[in-house]
């Protein structure tokens, strides 16, 4: 397995080029357990948020694997809820009780619903007092990521938007490359998509390689600028998934990838008036 490597942020903050995430990881001891097994594989970036419900598990898990603070990267987000100015600082600070931790690598606002830019003030505050090293947003299309850039103070250091092979947001990459946000990938494996793990031509390209498609597709990711967050609960997949640092896609192979892309949402994010009313009657239910 390849030494992981890493990625230098807009501020100077150096980050893992893949990180591991525990979305809808309920289960306290589940957690705790994958995020145990992660570490040991050898992952050091471990991704939470307040509205997962599980940044204690996710802390008790750092505490007991002896890894040195400094050696990891630890981000969590900021609920739509608590997205105001007043109710950030407080919410951070019931974040990082939880995780049992002096400060967090990389803050994020989840949504982007809310008072994004009294929240981001707020944030802001909390960088220069230490408490958090990297500031970042959640789900921003290079429109709503427009807007932000031009009436938000610093810069975000990242946007983590959902992409993978089959819906590779290249206008969103773009876009932040231009401005100097780091691209992260949430569903980087399309969650497990059959369109993925059956298409003969990443079939092709990870035999050539001697690689596994998830591995290829994650290489794919990585060759093009973009840290993609994986969650896998088994520990052989966590290894295989982290084994991706000692090979590299060619020309031809990034160029045959590129052409897989649908530009189909397959979760279906895309925002309506309709869509975001159900979501934010749904958000108000995970106050924390």
């Amino acid at each position: 397995m390849g030494t992981v490597e890493a990625i230098t942020l807009n501020n100077g903050v150096e980050m893992p080029a893949i990180g591991y995430g525990v979305f809808r990881m309920d289960d306290p001891a589940d957690c705790e357990r994958a995020v145990d097994e992660a570490l040991a594989a050898g992952y050091r970036y471990i991704d939470t948020a307040a509205a997962y419900l599980n940044e204690e598990a996710v802390g008790r898990a750092i505490a007991a694997s002896g890894i040195p603070r400094g050696e990891l990267f630890v981000s969590t987000k900021l609920w739509v809820t608590d997205t105001s100015y007043e109710l950030a600082r407080p919410a951070f600070m019931r974040s990082l009780d939880r995780l049992g931790l002096d400060y967090v690598d990389l803050y994020l606002i989840h949504q982007p619903y809310n008072d994004v830019y009294g929240a981001w003030r707020a944030m802001e505050e909390l960088v220069e007092e230490g408490r958090i090293r990297s500031l970042g947003v959640d789900n921003m299309d290079s429109a709503r990521l427009a807007d932000f850039l031009r009436f938000a103070g610093t810069t975000p250091a990242v946007d983590f938007i959902q992409a993978n092979v089959g819906y590779q947001r290249e206008t969103e990459r773009a876009y932040m490359t231009v401005h100097g946000v780091h691209m992260e990938a949430w569903a980087p494996l399309a969650a497990g998509s059959a369109g993925l793990f059956g298409n003969r031509t990443m079939a092709g390209i990870a035999a050539a390689h001697g690689r596994t498609v998830a591995q290829v597709a994650l290489r794919w990711l990585i060759q093009r600028g973009i840290t993609p967050v994986v969650k896998s609960a088994n520990p052989e997949r966590m290894c295989e998934n982290l084994d991706v640092f000692d090979f590299a896609l060619t020309d031809e192979d990034m160029t045959a990838i590129a052409a897989l892309d649908t530009g189909i949402d397959p979760n279906d994010t895309r925002d309506t008036g309709d869509k975001v009313d159900r979501f934010l009657d749904y958000a108000l239910t995970l106050r924390r």
